[in-house]
């Protein structure tokens, strides 16, 4: 069992725990990097697609994980970041790095704005407005059609610098995700342990405790949102350019749905747990598509199997495994450490007898 001997406050905000961190993230670096030398395109596209996924998730876990705001809305700030890129390469001479972060902002002014009305509501009524919100921007898309196409879509310029071209199904691309993807890691990380992450967590736990300790909690709600609609479409416009081309169809509510099942599955409240649910999001529909060739007809060709499916596999996460897998990878972890003394209550929720507790 490692014990972590601590001489200073500043250990208590590093990026990592201790030095093994560093050994098992580096190897996992190491794998990730090489991966194109030993996957084929096809593997690399799905992971290109699964790390653009996973920076959406990585800002929707900020919301949902550790600010404990429901949001099933995400989809249509997907889109917008996605579209806004398609925009902005299409009436500026800039290079798609320069639009990335500019369409992200661009969303997060937007989720800024909506935020003031919306973060008046919570629980279920917060997730509600967002899910018409959703729609209300799903019908934006089709309609405006000066911007977006409409229902013809709109093309996306391909992602290139200094006139090399990057291919989205390739290598090259792959590695723009993966870079993109470390660095809103990263952010993400500083975030939390900044004080307006702690202060985010302290309103997830309980609102109003943190209110006690002198925590703005509107104004952090607040923050919140928008920084996760500006991370949501950072990834959507990375997206964008995996894609080539948008039709507003591509972030409907089922969208939203796959990116709550994603940071559920994954694990709530853990940044390791967005990147682990955007690959199993990613895999499942290949894994659905290869079932169905030994499924029966009347099964195979069902409408709605992989929603139906994506909603089962969200149920069985929640009732049964609700840290996810990555908290079920710390659970394996802390039975290693401490076996043969590990006891099955060890991560169970213990009865509460702060009533500010009882009141979530």
């Amino acid at each position: 069992m490692r014990f972590v001997f601590k001489t200073s406050y500043n250990q208590d905000i590093q990026l990592f725990k201790h030095e093994g961190y560093w050994w098992s993230y580096g190897i996992l670096f190491v794998v990730v990097a090489t991966a194109p030398l030993y996957l084929g395109d096809f593997e690399i596209a799905e992971l290109s697609q699964a790390m653009s996924f996973a920076v959406a998730g990585l800002g929707l876990m900020l919301l949902v994980g550790f600010t404990g705001q429901v949001s099933l809305g995400h989809a249509a700030f997907f889109g917008i970041g996605a579209y806004a890129q398609a925009w902005l390469l299409s009436v500026l001479p800039i290079s798609f790095l320069v639009a990335m972060p500019i369409a992200a902002a661009m969303t997060g002014i937007i989720g800024l704005l909506l935020a003031i009305p919306l973060l008046r509501m919570t629980g279920i009524y917060l997730a509600i407005g967002t899910l018409a919100l959703s729609i209300v921007l799903e019908q934006i898309l089709k309609n405006w059609k000066s911007v977006t196409g409409g229902f013809d879509g709109k093309a996306v310029e391909p992602a290139s610098i200094m006139g090399y071209q990057f291919n989205p199904d390739s290598w090259d691309f792959y590695y723009v995700s993966l870079a993109i993807l470390i660095l809103v890691l990263v952010i993400c990380a500083n975030l939390l342990r900044s004080p307006t992450g702690r202060a985010m967590v302290a309103v997830r736990d309980s609102e109003i405790s943190a209110r006690s300790m002198g925590v703005n909690v509107a104004r952090t709600r607040i923050t919140a949102f928008a920084i996760s609609t500006a991370i949501t479409g950072l990834g959507g416009a990375l997206f964008a350019h995996k894609l080539q081309y948008l039709a507003p169809d591509g972030f409907n509510l089922i969208i939203s749905i796959t990116f709550l099942l994603m940071i559920v599955v994954g694990g709530l409240g853990s940044l390791q747990g967005a990147v682990l649910g955007a690959l199993v999001v990613t895999l499942i529909p290949q894994a659905i598509t290869v079932a169905k060739d030994y499924l029966p007809d009347a099964i195979a060709h069902q409408p709605g199997l992989e929603p139906g499916i994506f909603g089962l596999i969200l149920v069985v996460f929640i009732l049964y495994e609700p840290l996810g897998i990555y908290g079920r990878w710390r659970k394996l972890k802390l039975f290693f450490d401490i076996f043969p003394i590990y006891r099955k209550a060890t991560f169970k929720r213990q009865k509460v007898f702060l009533k500010t507790e009882r009141m979530r």
